[in-house]
C-alpha cells in the first residue's frame, strides 16, 4: 500500500510555533474522526449526498461495457480526443501521463501496441484548437465528448465546431467517430446523441465531476490506449476497504485530512503545496489543485455562517521546482505545508557514467539518475524542516494502476473528511456556477437577458 510520512509536520522536527503534536491531536480527534467516516460510508448509498464516487470502484457494469466498447474499436482509430473541462479532463490526464509511456503521442505505433494516441482538448484558446485540428486526421479519430450537463459550454462550442468538421469530412459515418460520457437521462448532450445515434456512456447520479476519474468519465479513455482498468479498480477497492477504518492511528486518509485542517485552522498554513518527485505524477498536482480548492473553497459553513474557509493549492513538480519555488518555501512566508510523492522504484534504472572525475561533478558518476530524483526529494525535505517548514510524504512504491488508484482515491477519501472537519459543503460548487451563468448571459444564452444587461451595465464601470 502507499504510505504517510507526517513527521516533519511534528513539533518534535518542525518545533512548536509551525508544528503540531501530532499524537495528541490523534488522540484529542479520535472520536470526531470515528463519526465521519461511519457518517461518510452511512451515507453513500443516499440519494442526494454527492457520495456515489465512493462506490465507483465496485461497479462490474461499467468495467464491462468500457472493456466491451474498447475492444470492439480495437485497431479503428489512429487518435483519440477527448474534449472536456475540469473533472472532465484532469483525471484522465494526470492517469494517462502517469501509466503510458514516456512521450505516448511521439512513439510509433510498434512502440504504443498499436493502441492509438491520445489528445484532450480542455481549453477554448482558439490557436491550440485551430492547432490540434489542423494536426489531427479526423477520419482517423474517435471523440470522447465529456460533460454530465451536456450545457458545459467550452465542452460544447469544441463539440460544435469538431462535428461540423466531421460531418464534412466523412458525411453520415461521423457519428461512428463520436462517442458521449454524459447524464444516464437528461441533458443537451444526452438529447443529442439520441437524435444523432451517437454511443454513450454515463455520467453517475451523485458524482461531481472532480470525483469522476473512476467513472465511464476516465475508465472510457483509459481502455482505449490499453491501460489496465482491472488494476485500477484493484487498487481503489483495496485502499476503499483500508480507509474504511475509523481509527485515525490505522487510516492515512484521516491522518492527512486532519493535518491539513489545523495546519490550516491553528497554524496559519493556509496554502497546501503538492510536489511529486516524478515528472509522469506532473499531472496529479493538476487534479489535486481542483479537487482541494473547489471542494474546499466555501463562504459558508453548513450551518449558514459565513466563514470564507479552504487553503490554497499550489502544483509544483520535483526536482525541477526546487530551482523556482523551494527559495520562497524555505524563507519566505511560512504559511505552507508541502505534500510530497516519493516513488521508491521507478520502471528504469539510467546510469551515471564515470567520467569527469577530475572535476566537482565526479562525485556524480557511479551512481544513478534514481538515486539523485530521491536525494533530492529527502534533502529538500530536510532542508524545510531546518527552516521549520512542516511537510509530509506520500511513498508509492512504483508507478502502476494499482498504486496510483490508491493515491487518488485517496485524496478523495481526505477532501470528504476534511469537508466534515471544516463543517462546509465539500460537494457544491456555487462560485463556479455563478461565473458559468455570467458566461451564458454574455453569450446571449436565452433565459439569461436579464442577468446580461445587469452584466453590461457592471462591466461599463469596471
Amino acid at each position: 500500500m502507499i504510505t504517510l510520512d507526517y513527521r516533519n509536520a511534528d513539533i518534535s522536527v518542525v518545533g512548536q510555533n509551525h508544528g503540531l503534536d501530532i499524537a495528541s491531536e490523534f488522540t484529542r480527534y479520535k472520536s470526531r474522526i470515528a463519526e465521519i467516516i461511519a457518517d461518510l460510508n452511512k451515507r453513500k448509498d443516499k440519494p442526494g449526498q454527492w457520495l456515489q464516487w465512493m462506490n465507483l470502484g465496485y461497479n462490474e457494469e461499467t468495467l464491462w461495457y468500457v472493456k466491451e466498447y474498447a475492444s470492439l474499436v480495437r485497431n479503428r482509430f489512429e487518435n483519440i480526443l477527448v474534449l472536456g473541462i475540469g473533472g472532465s479532463a484532469l483525471g484522465g490526464l494526470a492517469v494517462t501521463e502517469a501509466l503510458l509511456k514516456p512521450y505516448w503521442n511521439l512513439l510509433t505505433p510498434e512502440q504504443r501496441d498499436n493502441f492509438p494516441r491520445i489528445f484532450f482538448l480542455d481549453n477554448i484558446d482558439p490557436d491550440t484548437v485551430s492547432g490540434l485540428l489542423h494536426i489531427l486526421d479526423l477520419k482517423k479519430t474517435l471523440v470522447n465528448v465529456i460533460t454530465k450537463s451536456g450545457s458545459t459550454a467550452e465542452t460544447m462550442s469544441q463539440f460544435m465546431v469538431i462535428k461540423n468538421l466531421m460531418k464534412e469530412k466523412l458525411g453520415d459515418d461521423y457519428r461512428k467517430h463520436i462517442v458521449a460520457t454524459t447524464d444516464r437521462q437528461t441533458g443537451v448532450l444526452r438529447q443529442i446523441s439520441e437524435q444523432e445515434g451517437y454511443k454513450t456512456f454515463v455520467v453517475p447520479d451523485d458524482v461531481g465531476g472532480r470525483f469522476s476519474v473512476f467513472s465511464a468519465v476516465g475508465l472510457l479513455p483509459f481502455a482505449l490506449v490499453g491501460i489496465d482498468i482491472d488494476e485500477i479498480m484493484n487498487g481503489i477497492k483495496d485502499m476503499d476497504l483500508a480507509l474504511k477504518n475509523t481509527d485515525i492511528n490505522e487510516n492515512i486518509a484521516a491522518q492527512n485530512a486532519l493535518i491539513q485542517f489545523l495546519m490550516d485552522t491553528k497554524k496559519e498554513k493556509h496554502l497546501s503545496v503538492m510536489m511529486p518527485y516524478s515528472s509522469r505524477l506532473k499531472y496529479v498536482s493538476d487534479w489535486y489543485v481542483q479537487l482541494w480548492a473547489e471542494s474546499l473553497g466555501k463562504n459558508v459553513d453548513n450551518n449558514g455562517n459565513a466563514v470564507n474557509v479552504g487553503q490554497t493549492p499550489i502544483k509544483a513538480l520535483g526536482a525541477t521546482d526546487q530551482h523556482s519555488q523551494i527559495q520562497l518555501y524555505n524563507e519566505g512566508p511560512n504559511d505552507k505545508i508541502i505534500n510530497f510523492i516519493r516513488v521508491e522504484n521507478f520502471d528504469t534504472t539510467v546510469d551515471i557514467p564515470r567520467i569527469f572525475e577530475y572535476t566537482g561533478i565526479g562525485y556524480l558518476g557511479g551512481k544513478t539518475m534514481n538515486d539523485l530524483l530521491n536525494a533530492e526529494a529527502d534533502s529538500t525535505k530536510v532542508s524545510l524542516s531546518d527552516y521549520e517548514r512542516p511537510s509530509v510524504t506520500i511513498t508509492m512504491p512504483k508507478i502502476n494502476g494499482y498504486y496510483l488508484a490508491q493515491l487518488l482515491y485517496m485524496f478523495e477519501v481526505q477532501t470528504a473528511i476534511a469537508g466534515e472537519l471544516y463543517n462546509i459543503n465539500a460537494f457544491n460548487q456555487p462560485g463556479v456556477e455563478q461565473s458559468k451563468n455570467y458566461t451564458y448571459a454574455l453569450m446571449g444564452r436565452a433565459g439569461y437577458e436579464d442577468s446580461a444587461q445587469m452584466l453590461q451595465a457592471k462591466m461599463s464601470h469596471i
